[in-house]
């Protein structure tokens, strides 16, 4: 039986299910579409890149997707909860065999799909396990958008500018491309605002900022990152393999413990550092400020060279009538999204109490004004049994601020307090 203290399934996490598979399904669409038309045409090294891609990013969010459903077998009440589930039925070899073939993925779209049509429409129960799948889809989103759909934009954008037009397919490309990053973007935020204790005091105005802050960082990123590769493409591989394991170093440096086994901390550090090169988003707790004042002057300062280079390299002829354009327009596009990320954490982004005091067994004794932000990470979805502590473990890194904090004493302890 439900909870009280499970965070209810609603007809708009119905909504964002069948949006979500249908995103889905319109990307591989075009992928499809684009790689069909590559070979018709004889653009043999175009194809072999997409194919690429697409074979990448799925092997990646498959991967994802096993090691997690193995680490949720675990879990109390796993058969009883997914008796009924399309991909978790408890037959483990029909799982592995999905995921061998590609389609993990698309199961997981159709059983919380099918979870919260029983939840919603059938008043069934379940609703706690109905969040949790919506969950694992948003994060698995977030990687898939990233492995996939921003260097596909990215290899669309490139082939756009190096060809100087572009055809109904590539454009089809892009704007599903484009589609892909703006639901992940508000479906993410969206999965993070639920472990808010106040969530129903957060408006849609958060939702917004934070959309076009990452809109505006990730924009002139790939814009930067396609120029580059009009003029120089042979480099751009050695460019992405001098940055991603540094990105790669310094999240291992962060001494991350998503995952639940070696192997799969590991394939999510590589993960994350595949995503930094497009984006940030914060993978430890503390020292949210500092990090992401590292992390955008090091973007702004690469994405700049990339961009001074482009400019020298350039076509002249071919390139004057957007060139001047795109060197002012690139810049002022990332320091505005800087701005808004600014905005967002300085009138939107409330802060979480810091987990050691609920580790230490000192929430109890807090003032209830105190600890009322972190406790709720767990009430929001339930008792334990459901807790999806992989998305709860982003939302705290998200929302919590080690600077905001400073040494107390309870009872003659030291604890974290936010100030």
């Amino acid at each position: 039986m439900d909870s009280p203290m499970f965070s209810k399934y609603s007809w708009l996490d119905f909504i964002f299910s069948v949006v979500g598979v249908c995103t889905f399904l319109f990307d591989v669409g075009s992928d499809i579409w684009v790689a069909t038309e590559f070979y018709s045409r004889g653009d043999f090294f175009w194809f072999g890149v997409l194919i690429g891609l697409m074979i990448l990013s799925s092997v990646v969010v498959q991967m994802f997707s096993w090691f997690w459903f193995k680490y949720d077998r675990e879990l109390e009440g796993f058969d009883e909860q997914t008796a009924k589930n399309v991909l978790f039925g408890g037959c483990v070899k029909l799982s592995f065999l999905l995921h061998v073939l590609q389609l993990g993925f698309f199961c997981r779209h159709i059983s919380a799909i099918w979870q919260g049509f029983r939840v919603w429409w059938r008043q069934e129960q379940g609703s706690g396990y109905a969040v949790y799948l919506t969950h694992d889809l948003s994060m698995l989103r977030l990687i898939e958008t990233f492995c996939e759909s921003a260097p596909q934009l990215t290899l669309m954008t490139h082939i756009m500018l190096h060809t100087n037009k572009a055809r109904t397919v590539q454009c089809v490309s892009v704007v599903a491309s484009t589609t892909s990053i703006a639901w992940m973007v508000v479906d993410y935020h969206r999965s993070l605002r639920s472990f808010l204790p106040d969530k129903a005091k957060q408006g849609w105005g958060s939702s917004v900022v934070y959309f076009l802050w990452n809109l505006l960082l990730i924009a002139p990123r790939v814009a930067a990152v396609a120029l580059f590769a009009t003029i120089l493409p042979s480099y751009l591989a050695a460019h992405f393999l001098l940055i991603w394991p540094v990105l790669v170093f310094w999240v291992w440096r962060q001494e991350t413990d998503f995952m639940d086994s070696a192997g799969g901390e590991w394939l999510y550090r590589a993960t994350v550092g595949l995503i930094w090169y497009f984006s940030w988003f914060n993978v430890a707790e503390g020292g949210t400020r500092r990090r992401s004042i590292i992390y955008h002057s090091f973007m702004a300062t690469d994405g700049g060279i990339l961009l001074v280079t482009w400019w020298f390299y350039r076509d002249p002829v071919l390139t004057q009538s957007y060139a001047p354009i795109l060197l002012a327009t690139l810049p002022l596009t990332y320091l505005m999204g800087v701005l808004f990320k600014t905005l967002y954490y300085y009138c939107f982004h409330p802060t979480l109490w810091m987990p050691s005091v609920r580790e230490a067994g000192l929430e109890e004794e807090l003032p209830d004004g105190q600890e009322m932000v972190f406790r709720s990470i767990s009430q929001q979805t339930g008792t334990p049994r459901f807790r999806n502590k992989r998305m709860a473990s982003h939302a705290t890194h998200f929302y919590s601020e080690e600077e905001a904090r400073k040494p107390s004493k309870i009872n003659g302890r030291e604890a974290n307090t936010v100030v």
